[in-house]
């Protein structure tokens, strides 16, 4: 990967999240406090089936072992716990926890001339996990940007890309 200064000014930069809450959403948020037996989440977030639980870094190992147990009980929804990361880097790799990023790039998109985050992957297994089924997790992320979270400069909201890093043969 090659940096330059501007990338580093927006992979480092704050964020902020913003808490506007439906009345679902408070209800997911007593729910999760009862149910991880005191922690409270710093944002609660329903995106289509995704539901969104960030909690502050030092909650994250503590809250985890409940993840099992919400999932069974909210059913044909997907539960994640994600860290609550004030760094704008940090945050994206913390949105895909399970998964082996190798490179991180800051890309102009030809077609509409926005700046994007591509994020590559090794494998198409990888990249397909990321994106989800029927691209539905990268349309999340990207809602996720787009509405609840703000930049520390007031940068537009940036688009989010998978690729692979290797093209298939």
């Amino acid at each position: 990967m090659f940096y330059t200064i501007s990338a580093d000014l927006i992979f480092y930069q704050f964020v902020r999240f913003t808490k506007k809450y439906s009345n679902s959403e408070l209800k997911l948020y007593n729910y999760f406090y009862s149910k991880t037996e005191g922690i409270s989440p710093e944002l609660v977030v329903a995106i289509n089936q995704f539901i969104l639980f960030f909690v502050k870094n030092e909650n994250y190992f503590d809250s985890k072992p409940f993840l099992d147990s919400m999932r069974r009980e909210v059913k044909g929804k997907k539960i994640l716990i994600i860290r609550a990361e004030k760094i704008l880097i940090n945050l994206l790799f913390s949105l895909f926890p399970d998964l082996y990023i190798h490179n991180v790039a800051l890309e102009v998109n030809d077609s509409s001339g926005r700046q994007e985050i591509s994020l590559y992957f090794l494998s198409y297994k990888e990249r397909g996990i990321a994106i989800g089924r029927g691209a539905e997790y990268i349309k999340c992320v990207n809602n996720l940007f787009a509405k609840h979270i703000k930049f520390e400069n007031n940068h537009k909201p940036i688009e989010i890309k998978c690729k692979n890093l290797i093209p298939q043969v």
